[in-house]
């Protein structure tokens, strides 16, 4: 698999940056208001079809005053998704390697600086729900979120799989 992290994320405001950019950012709005906390949360959703692309959204929310969100699109040119749960799979494999790496660099660029932020990163959202077809993956998507080291959030908690990242598919 490639990585994916090279390229560039896509922020509304911001535009495109790299991964560097979107660290920069995200700290940087912390540093705005660092009296206040912060929750930091990755999520994915997918195109339907055989050759889907993959936004995975990072939301950062400012708790009671909104948020900021990054996304990045991963496509597999050479690889086929021949079922949907391959692709609900591949979100959270998706959500669960950038929230692994995203933690650890935000972390080191957090103790770098001389603020303290009162912040989390505990959360992956998944879009799988009790009312769909996803239901019967509930179990294996919560396993791989929590394997992971990461609190899974599910449809209708999952905002950043369901709203965020959906609105790019």
């Amino acid at each position: 698999m490639e990585n994916f992290l090279q390229g560039h994320f896509y922020n509304p405001s911001r535009g495109n940056m790299l991964l560097k950019g979107v660290i920069e950012e995200m700290a940087g709005y912390m540093s705005e208001k660092p009296e206040k906390f912060y929750d930091i949360i990755v999520g994915c959703d997918s195109s339907s079809g055989e050759n889907p692309y993959f936004p995975v959204a990072v939301v950062i929310l400012r708790k009671g005053e909104g948020g900021r969100f990054f996304l990045k699109k991963v496509n597999y040119p050479q690889k086929k998704f021949y079922n949907w749960k391959e692709r609900v799979l591949e979100e959270v494999l998706l959500s669960c390697q950038l929230a692994l790496i995203l933690r650890e660099k935000i972390n080191h660029k957090i103790n770098s600086l001389s603020n303290t932020f009162n912040y989390q990163f505990r959360y992956i959202h998944a879009d799988v729900g009790e009312n769909g077809q996803t239901r019967d993956m509930i179990r294996e998507v919560v396993g791989l979120i929590r394997g992971n080291g990461f609190e899974p959030k599910i449809k209708p908690e999952s905002y950043a799989a369901s709203s965020v990242a959906d609105r790019y598919t």
